[in-house]
């Protein structure tokens, strides 16, 4: 089936009212989490993982998705409004945005970053379809030395861009990566790290270390320390509609971000932080209105919001084609997929088509729902920063703690939840990225699979790694994003001393 008829069998899916349902309640959800400060995708997510075990896997993996790009419609909002970003990649809005609502043009504000939300998004959704059926099709010829190579290089890069260092990354890495190996050993049948603990014999559930490291480490670290400052609500005052000199301000930043942030969301580079403040540095470049920028610039809103949105939508292609997640949101829809025996990857184009055209053809109707809900409803959502910070972080950690029991109404996996959720509020805590974790568990055993897999064929020769083109390649590139950036930092300091 050509990848016309495809999307067309997804729309089918995609247009039940179930599915249309579930797509509602996502980007709702998503908008409303967007719109709480320190309550990502990513938390939210997980949260809901062990409530959705028993739903049916497209309309849970469609309220997921809306889940993570509504937060991205949603973050907007409390960035302009209150300064104080939902989430990361909305930063760079917070700083004109915030001086637009000062300004007395709040409306205007969170107008082009909606409007350029949609726009990105919608783009950025019809590259997905575009290019996720070129990928399948090159990753039809991976074997096995093939894809553990390409899961060493998403071991690496994953690492080794979120953090303070590398070090940290990487130590965050192996952690996930011994979670990953308690339990039975899949080809022999040996107890592997279970320290004698029956419980332990099954390997530890990703669900369980997703809601602690996420839900309740992240909820315990924002109460203790993300806490302690009073915000200052903007009034909305004026129309919250765009002007003709507005809009024609803010078209072409609509597409220079969708241009930058879309090829930063298909590959491991850290989320949609880098190419928001590249977006914002280009337009203030490019801008005929650069003194307006620290005063409150529109251009400095809807180029980075326009980036946020596209790289949202730009890290399903890896996941969708080959399984790999780059950012921490995209590791828990990862795990969600597992949660129902699913492998994203070129086989699942072919074993469940409808369900993942159906997916990517819920996020063309999403994104209508959400400009939908995000102009009109914004005094809505701006109700929902009254809420009391500490009454939501209660609900957050009485919902984990259900979520967790609820999965096999067990102790065991309740004592598990927060002894995760400590480690996960200490790696917050000393500034250790807590994404490689997950990465690291979900990954790492089929890493290893695809490894003994490809010694088994070799017959013991290492060199097969080293032999085929593809897997060489992918190993190279690895290498030298490991040992590139200090050798550039050496060379640039032996540089700026000679010149000196």
């Amino acid at each position: 089936m050509d990848t016309f008829g495809s999307l067309l069998a997804g729309f089918g899916v995609a247009l039940t009212l179930k599915n249309l349902m579930w797509g509602f309640v996502g980007v709702t959800l998503g908008t409303a989490i967007g719109v709480l400060p320190g309550v990502g995708p990513a938390l939210t997510i997980a949260l809901l993982l062990p409530a959705t075990a028993n739903l049916d896997p497209t309309g849970a993996l469609i309220m997921f998705a809306g889940i993570y790009y509504g937060a991205m419609f949603g973050g907007s909002t409390t960035s302009i409004l209150l300064n104080t970003p939902g989430e990361s990649a909305t930063i760079v809005t917070a700083m004109e945005g915030n001086l637009m609502a000062k300004r007395g043009r709040a409306g205007p504000a969170l107008a082009t970053a909606a409007i350029g939300s949609f726009v990105a998004g919608t783009i950025a959704t019809l590259l997905l379809t575009v290019m996720a059926p070129i990928v399948v099709d090159f990753a039809l010829k991976f074997g096995p030395a093939e894809y553990f190579a390409v899961m060493v290089l998403a071991f690496t890069t994953v690492s080794a861009v979120l953090g303070a260092s590398v070090a940290r990354g990487l130590a965050s890495l192996f952690l996930g990566l011994a979670i990953g190996l308690v339990g039975l050993d899949s080809q022999t049948g040996q107890a592997r790290f279970t320290l004698g603990i029956p419980e332990l014999l099954d390997g530890i559930d990703v669900v369980v270390v997703a809601v602690g490291l996420f839900a309740v480490g992240e909820t315990l670290y924002i109460a203790t320390y993300a806490n302690r400052e009073r915000d200052t609500l903007e009034k909305m005052r004026g129309s919250i509609w765009m002007t003709r000199s507005d809009w024609m301000r803010s078209w072409k930043p609509w597409l220079r971000g969708t241009a930058l942030g879309f090829p930063f969301g298909t590959i491991p580079a850290g989320g949609a932080e880098i190419p928001t403040f590249l977006s914002y540095a280009l337009e203030k470049k490019l801008s005929k209105h650069a003194s307006e920028f620290g005063n409150g610039a529109i251009e400095g809103v809807a180029g980075p919001e326009a980036a946020n949105n596209a790289s949202a939508t730009g890290t399903l292609v890896p996941l969708l084609t080959l399984g790999l997640p780059t950012t921490a949101t995209a590791a828990i829809i990862l795990a969600a997929f597992q949660q129902w025996g699913l492998q994203p990857g070129p086989l699942l184009f072919e074993t469940q088509p409808l369900l993942i055209w159906g997916l990517i053809a819920s996020m063309y109707v999403g994104n209508v729902i959400l400009l939908i809900l995000n102009l009109p409803l914004v005094g809505i959502w701006v109700k929902l920063l009254e809420i009391p910070r500490p009454l939501l972080y209660a609900g957050i950690l009485v919902f984990a703690t259900l979520g967790a029991y609820g999965l096999r109404n067990s102790w065991f996996d309740l004592a598990l939840l927060y002894i995760v959720g400590l480690l996960g509020f200490l790696m917050r805590r000393f500034d250790m990225p807590v994404a490689p974790v997950l990465v690291g568990m979900i990954l790492g055993p089929l890493a290893e699979q695809q490894f003994r897999r490809a010694l088994a064929i070799s017959q013991g020769d290492l060199r097969v790694f080293v032999g085929h083109p593809i897997s060489a390649t992918v190993l190279a590139i690895t290498a030298v994003i490991l040992i590139g950036p200090p050798i550039w930092r050496r060379l640039s300091a032996r540089r700026a001393t000679v010149a000196d």
